[in-house]
């Protein structure tokens, strides 16, 4: 580091050579005030005139330039004073010695403290000057549309009607049809960035008027209004903006407002073009409500397949039930007790026949079921009974391994109907894949405080490895004559009520399916 760097302020370097004009005219006087004190007559403290040396000195200096200069201004004064009074130094001269070097020290105090102040000074400007920088730099490279308004004049505008009691900007306007242009016309275009003048346009972009791009925004504009009326610090809302062509946009505006009224010379505003955005969204709406529609009529296709097969087990049972009841009939003598029986039968499935019905009209009108307090033994020991003309004629047997479990609150058709399609898919598969010993396990425990899990498990095949995927999807089937809607059903109408179902095979062999029962159904609480 050179003496140069270390003696001068970087900011009086000009094209590699130091302006010496303050250090220069501090040496003179300094010679000057040395010759004056060593080798003059003139009695009092010259050293004193050292000060104004220092003074100079401090215009161009360093702080350790101010040390050193400091420091020689001492040392020519303490050797003026051995010069001329040597030895014989009195009391008045030893005073002036003093007070000379005492100034030269408060001086230098001060002049370290102003340097000091002078440097942080500096450095604050500079941070300024690079946080304007970094904005600057932000401001006009932001894909963002931005501008800075001068909303001053308005801004005083607004308050001066406020305090001559006008509270409701649109009311105002209303009442003055002119309200709004004259106010349009007091809001100043500062700066504005290259994503502003994309927006609207060179010229509706540019300094000056800010009125015609927002003809086309009036009501919002008077909602802007009405926000800095009302003190709000920020203001958003979607407006309609028209640009240099006649072109009419949509933008999402927002304005920070600041706290300060004298800061309303810079306010930010900022847009973003949604235009294509709300087209979008539009022809979103317009495919939804065409989804919608389609969808509806899939659905009544759908439930006619569903009510199809749900219908198929109560119908088979009482076509089975009646044929049985012609031959109890046909007997000599008849046997009315077992035809009571077939016809009693007949009526409990003729009902559940009818259950189902009502169930799937509530779906379609979308009403809900009865939920009633349901115990799952109980529940499946009905089940079994109402199966048990099937499990007889496919030499099925049924093993039931119960838990304590609580009751808990269902729409006893639904689970009932998932029952039987578990029970009725495993006894087709042992059917089909003609398994000697046919046998069926439901397991009831408790799989948590909130829920209770029922497993199916039978001792057939089991699931193919590449129909476990598509398992629950609504029309896969693995049976010459199966539909496909059984297993997605139940899973809906389970999911629906918060619950679950999973499929897959249990590990010493056959099929297994688990339902995840809630104590409290979802729907109990909507």
């Amino acid at each position: 580091m050179s003496i140069g760097s270390t003696m001068f302020r970087s900011r009086d370097l000009q094209g590699g050579r130091h302006h010496l004009s303050f250090p220069l005219l501090a040496a003179v006087l300094a010679a000057a005030v040395f010759y004056v004190d060593t080798y003059t007559d003139i009695e009092g403290a010259i050293a004193v005139i050292y000060v104004v040396t220092m003074l100079l000195a401090a215009q161009a200096v360093t702080r350790i330039g101010l040390l050193m200069i400091s420091a020689t201004c001492a040392t020519m004064t303490l050797l003026s004073y051995a010069v001329t009074h040597g030895q014989d130094g009195d009391l008045q001269s030893t005073i002036r010695l003093v007070v000379a070097l005492a100034a030269l020290v408060v001086t230098t105090m001060l002049l370290l403290k102003t340097e000091s102040a002078r440097l942080t000074l500096l450095s604050i400007n500079n941070a300024l000057k690079e946080s304007e920088a970094r904005y600057r730099s932000i401001f006009d490279r932001t894909r963002v549309a931005l501008w800075e308004r001068d909303y001053s004049e308005l801004h005083a505008t607004l308050m001066s009607l406020k305090q001559q009691g006008v509270l409701n900007i649109k009311d105002h306007a209303r009442a003055n049809p002119g309200f709004a242009d004259h106010c349009m016309d007091l809001i100043k275009v500062v700066a504005s960035n290259e994503a502003a003048r994309e927006l609207l346009g060179p010229r509706f972009s540019a300094k000056g008027d800010l009125k015609p791009s927002i003809i086309a925004a009036k009501e919002k504009f008077l909602d802007v209004m009405q926000a800095i009326m009302n003190g709000e610090r920020t203001f958003e809302d979607k407006v309609e903006l028209r640009t240099e062509d006649n072109e009419d946009k949509l933008a999402l505006l927002s304005i920070s407002f600041p706290k300060e009224p004298a800061a309303f010379n810079r306010v930010v505003v900022s847009m973003v073009d949604i235009t294509q955005r709300e087209l979008a969204l539009k022809a979103l709406a317009e495919a939804q409500a065409e989804l919608t529609r389609a969808s509806k009529a899939a659905t009544v296709g759908a439930m006619s397949a569903s009510l199809a097969h749900e219908l198929n087990q109560p119908l088979g049972a009482i076509i089975v039930n009646a044929q049985t009841l012609l031959r109890w009939l046909d007997r000599e003598p008849p046997d009315l007790p077992a035809a009571r029986r077939s016809a009693e039968r007949m009526i409990r499935d003729s009902k559940r026949a009818s259950d189902i019905i009502q169930n799937t009209r509530n779906l379609l009108a979308k009403s809900e079921g009865t939920l009633e307090t349901i115990s799952l033994d109980e529940l499946i020991d009905e089940t079994l009974i109402l199966m048990e003309h099937e499990l007889q004629r496919s030499g099925t047997t049924v093993l039931v391994e119960r838990e304590d479990t609580p009751p808990l609150k269902a729409v006893k058709i639904e689970l009932q109907q998932v029952l039987i399609n578990l029970i009725t898919n495993a006894i087709q598969a042992m059917d089909a894949a003609g398994t000697s010993r046919r046998a069926i396990t439901v397991r009831i425990e408790q799989q948590d405080r909130d829920h209770i899990r029922v497993a199916v498990r039978d001792s057939g095949p089991g699931i193919a490895a590449d129909a476990k995927e598509k398992l629950f999807a609504p029309f896969f089937t693995t049976k010459a004559a199966g539909m496909g809607m059984g297993l997605s059903i139940c899973r809906t109408t389970l999911e629906a009520r918060g619950g679950k179902l999973e499929g897959g095979n249990h590990p010493e062999g056959g099929a297994v399916f688990e339902m995840s029962l809630p104590i409290r159904p979802e729907m109990e609480y909507a």
